[in-house]
Protein backbone atom coordinates (compact mmCIF):
# COMPACT_ATOMS: atom_id res chain seq x y z
CA UNK A 1 0.00 0.00 0.00
CA UNK A 2 1.03 3.63 -0.49
CA UNK A 3 2.59 5.82 2.04
CA UNK A 4 1.50 8.46 -0.17
CA UNK A 5 -0.89 11.00 1.63
CA UNK A 6 -3.93 11.41 -0.30
CA UNK A 7 -5.07 14.84 -0.15
CA UNK A 8 -8.94 15.55 -0.02
CA UNK A 9 -10.42 18.45 -2.22
CA UNK A 10 -12.97 20.47 0.00
CA UNK A 11 -16.19 20.12 -1.04
CA UNK A 12 -17.59 23.09 -3.13
CA UNK A 13 -19.57 26.01 -1.20
CA UNK A 14 -23.14 25.84 -2.37
CA UNK A 15 -24.83 28.19 -0.42
CA UNK A 16 -23.87 31.24 1.98
CA UNK A 17 -25.87 33.44 4.23
CA UNK A 18 -25.25 37.60 3.99
CA UNK A 19 -27.49 40.04 5.92
CA UNK A 20 -30.49 37.32 6.47
CA UNK A 21 -30.70 36.28 2.90
CA UNK A 22 -29.45 32.61 1.56
CA UNK A 23 -26.66 33.42 -1.67
CA UNK A 24 -26.60 29.99 -3.56
CA UNK A 25 -23.81 28.96 -5.89
CA UNK A 26 -23.94 27.54 -9.10
CA UNK A 27 -23.60 23.94 -7.29
CA UNK A 28 -26.50 24.39 -5.10
CA UNK A 29 -29.05 21.41 -6.21
CA UNK A 30 -32.11 23.81 -7.24
CA UNK A 31 -29.83 25.88 -9.47
CA UNK A 32 -28.35 22.51 -11.34
CA UNK A 33 -32.32 22.00 -11.50
CA UNK A 34 -32.92 24.59 -13.19
CA UNK A 35 -29.98 24.42 -15.59
CA UNK A 36 -31.01 21.04 -15.98
CA UNK A 37 -34.66 22.31 -17.51
CA UNK A 38 -32.53 24.18 -20.21
CA UNK A 39 -32.78 27.83 -18.68
CA UNK A 40 -29.68 29.86 -20.38
CA UNK A 41 -29.45 33.35 -19.31
CA UNK A 42 -28.51 35.07 -22.86
CA UNK A 43 -27.35 38.75 -21.06
CA UNK A 44 -24.95 37.91 -17.99
CA UNK A 45 -27.66 36.67 -15.66
CA UNK A 46 -25.93 33.21 -15.16
CA UNK A 47 -25.14 34.09 -11.39
CA UNK A 48 -25.18 36.36 -8.25
CA UNK A 49 -23.25 39.21 -9.20
CA UNK A 50 -21.58 40.75 -5.66
CA UNK A 51 -22.54 44.63 -6.62
CA UNK A 52 -26.24 43.44 -5.01
CA UNK A 53 -24.18 42.60 -2.02
CA UNK A 54 -23.33 46.44 -1.53
CA UNK A 55 -27.07 47.59 -1.68
CA UNK A 56 -28.14 44.87 0.36
CA UNK A 57 -25.41 45.53 2.90
CA UNK A 58 -26.24 49.97 2.67
CA UNK A 59 -29.79 49.17 3.02
CA UNK A 60 -29.04 47.03 6.28
CA UNK A 61 -27.16 50.32 7.45
CA UNK A 62 -29.59 53.04 6.37
CA UNK A 63 -32.79 51.88 6.44
CA UNK A 64 -34.74 53.37 3.78
CA UNK A 65 -38.03 55.51 5.09
CA UNK A 66 -40.43 54.62 2.11
CA UNK A 67 -39.89 51.21 1.07
CA UNK A 68 -43.37 49.31 0.25
CA UNK A 69 -42.66 49.14 -2.71
CA UNK A 70 -39.51 48.39 -4.81
CA UNK A 71 -38.23 47.93 -8.14
CA UNK A 72 -35.34 45.66 -8.43
CA UNK A 73 -34.46 46.99 -12.04
CA UNK A 74 -32.27 44.10 -14.03
CA UNK A 75 -32.53 42.29 -11.48
CA UNK A 76 -30.48 39.06 -13.04
CA UNK A 77 -30.85 36.47 -10.00
CA UNK A 78 -32.66 38.94 -7.65
CA UNK A 79 -31.00 38.95 -4.47
CA UNK A 80 -31.34 42.29 -3.85
CA UNK A 81 -35.03 42.38 -4.39
CA UNK A 82 -35.50 39.38 -2.39
CA UNK A 83 -33.79 40.90 0.36
CA UNK A 84 -35.99 43.96 0.13
CA UNK A 85 -39.17 41.62 0.39
CA UNK A 86 -37.93 39.21 3.52
CA UNK A 87 -36.31 41.85 5.27
CA UNK A 88 -38.25 44.94 4.31
CA UNK A 89 -41.27 43.42 3.78
CA UNK A 90 -41.20 45.13 0.49
CA UNK A 91 -43.47 44.82 -2.64
CA UNK A 92 -40.82 43.89 -5.26
CA UNK A 93 -41.15 44.18 -8.92
CA UNK A 94 -38.06 42.43 -10.74
CA UNK A 95 -37.32 43.94 -14.06
CA UNK A 96 -35.34 41.96 -16.35
CA UNK A 97 -34.61 42.44 -20.25
CA UNK A 98 -33.80 38.62 -20.45
CA UNK A 99 -36.87 36.32 -19.38
CA UNK A 100 -34.35 33.31 -19.04
CA UNK A 101 -33.03 34.75 -15.55
CA UNK A 102 -36.57 34.16 -13.83
CA UNK A 103 -36.56 30.56 -13.03
CA UNK A 104 -32.96 31.05 -11.33
CA UNK A 105 -34.81 33.98 -9.05
CA UNK A 106 -37.19 31.89 -8.65
CA UNK A 107 -35.38 29.17 -7.19
CA UNK A 108 -33.28 31.73 -5.03
CA UNK A 109 -36.80 33.28 -3.61
CA UNK A 110 -37.86 30.27 -2.93
CA UNK A 111 -35.56 29.35 -0.36
CA UNK A 112 -35.71 32.55 1.14
CA UNK A 113 -39.27 32.20 1.68
CA UNK A 114 -40.74 34.81 -0.76
CA UNK A 115 -41.53 35.91 -3.94
CA UNK A 116 -41.99 38.75 -6.49
CA UNK A 117 -43.53 40.09 -9.14
CA UNK A 118 -41.55 39.37 -12.57
CA UNK A 119 -41.24 42.09 -15.74
CA UNK A 120 -39.40 41.43 -18.78
CA UNK A 121 -38.54 44.65 -19.82
CA UNK A 122 -35.73 46.50 -21.19
CA UNK A 123 -35.43 49.93 -19.33
CA UNK A 124 -36.49 52.20 -22.26
CA UNK A 125 -39.56 50.23 -21.90
CA UNK A 126 -40.38 51.65 -18.14
CA UNK A 127 -42.61 54.36 -18.50
CA UNK A 128 -43.04 57.42 -16.48
CA UNK A 129 -46.49 56.64 -15.39
CA UNK A 130 -45.24 52.84 -14.24
CA UNK A 131 -42.27 54.07 -12.28
CA UNK A 132 -44.56 56.77 -9.95
CA UNK A 133 -45.74 53.31 -8.06
CA UNK A 134 -42.46 52.53 -6.74
CA UNK A 135 -40.45 54.16 -3.77
CA UNK A 136 -37.31 52.44 -4.23
CA UNK A 137 -35.63 51.69 -7.15
CA UNK A 138 -32.49 49.42 -6.70
CA UNK A 139 -30.30 48.20 -9.77
CA UNK A 140 -26.89 46.52 -9.32
CA UNK A 141 -24.16 45.69 -12.30
CA UNK A 142 -26.16 47.65 -15.24
CA UNK A 143 -24.01 49.90 -16.01
CA UNK A 144 -21.24 47.35 -17.97
CA UNK A 145 -21.37 48.58 -21.64
CA UNK A 146 -21.00 51.80 -22.60
CA UNK A 147 -24.52 51.54 -24.59
CA UNK A 148 -26.06 51.12 -21.54
CA UNK A 149 -24.86 54.72 -20.17
CA UNK A 150 -27.65 56.33 -21.63
CA UNK A 151 -30.49 53.92 -21.06
CA UNK A 152 -29.40 53.90 -17.05
CA UNK A 153 -29.37 57.46 -17.57
CA UNK A 154 -32.82 58.20 -18.69
CA UNK A 155 -33.77 55.25 -16.60
CA UNK A 156 -32.82 57.84 -13.75
CA UNK A 157 -34.28 60.79 -14.84
CA UNK A 158 -37.44 59.47 -15.55
CA UNK A 159 -37.75 58.13 -12.13
CA UNK A 160 -37.36 60.63 -10.21
CA UNK A 161 -39.14 62.89 -12.68
CA UNK A 162 -42.11 60.07 -11.35
CA UNK A 163 -41.02 60.36 -7.77
CA UNK A 164 -39.22 57.45 -6.91
CA UNK A 165 -37.95 58.41 -3.62
CA UNK A 166 -34.47 57.13 -3.08
CA UNK A 167 -32.42 55.30 -6.01
CA UNK A 168 -29.39 53.52 -5.26
CA UNK A 169 -27.71 52.03 -7.99
CA UNK A 170 -24.40 50.17 -7.61
CA UNK A 171 -21.12 48.69 -9.29
CA UNK A 172 -17.57 47.35 -8.84
CA UNK A 173 -16.23 50.79 -10.09
CA UNK A 174 -16.35 50.73 -13.98
CA UNK A 175 -15.64 53.22 -16.22
CA UNK A 176 -19.02 53.00 -17.43
CA UNK A 177 -20.60 53.48 -14.14
CA UNK A 178 -18.39 56.32 -13.37
CA UNK A 179 -19.38 58.22 -16.27
CA UNK A 180 -23.54 57.76 -15.58
CA UNK A 181 -22.81 58.37 -12.26
CA UNK A 182 -20.95 61.84 -12.72
CA UNK A 183 -23.88 63.14 -15.17
CA UNK A 184 -26.30 62.01 -13.17
CA UNK A 185 -25.09 63.63 -10.34
CA UNK A 186 -24.52 66.84 -12.13
CA UNK A 187 -27.91 66.70 -13.38
CA UNK A 188 -29.77 65.67 -9.74
CA UNK A 189 -27.14 65.53 -7.09
CA UNK A 190 -26.64 62.83 -5.08
CA UNK A 191 -23.56 61.12 -4.07
CA UNK A 192 -21.34 58.54 -5.07
CA UNK A 193 -20.19 56.50 -1.80
CA UNK A 194 -17.43 53.80 -1.53
CA UNK A 195 -18.76 50.68 0.18
CA UNK A 196 -17.25 47.40 0.86
CA UNK A 197 -18.63 44.52 2.55
CA UNK A 198 -16.98 41.31 4.25
CA UNK A 199 -17.42 38.16 5.89
CA UNK A 200 -18.85 35.62 3.44
CA UNK A 201 -20.40 37.95 1.05
CA UNK A 202 -16.89 40.13 0.23
CA UNK A 203 -17.98 43.01 -2.37
CA UNK A 204 -16.35 46.01 -2.94
CA UNK A 205 -17.01 48.96 -5.41
CA UNK A 206 -19.62 52.23 -5.27
CA UNK A 207 -23.13 53.12 -4.68
CA UNK A 208 -24.73 56.28 -6.57
CA UNK A 209 -27.46 57.39 -4.44
CA UNK A 210 -30.07 59.94 -4.97
CA UNK A 211 -32.82 60.92 -2.34
CA UNK A 212 -35.47 62.32 -3.98
CA UNK A 213 -37.51 63.44 -0.74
Amino acid sequence: MSKDKVTKRAAPVKERKFRGVTLPTASHKAIRKVKRAGHEPAIHGTKLWRSSFLIIDYLHKNPPELCSKVLDAGCGWGITGIWCAKKLRSEVVSLDADPAVFPYLDAVATLNGVTTSPCVKRFEQLMKKELAEFDLLVAADVCFWDELVKPVSKLIDRALNAGVSQIIIADPERPTFHEMAEKTIARHGGELVHWRTSGKAKATGALLVINNQ
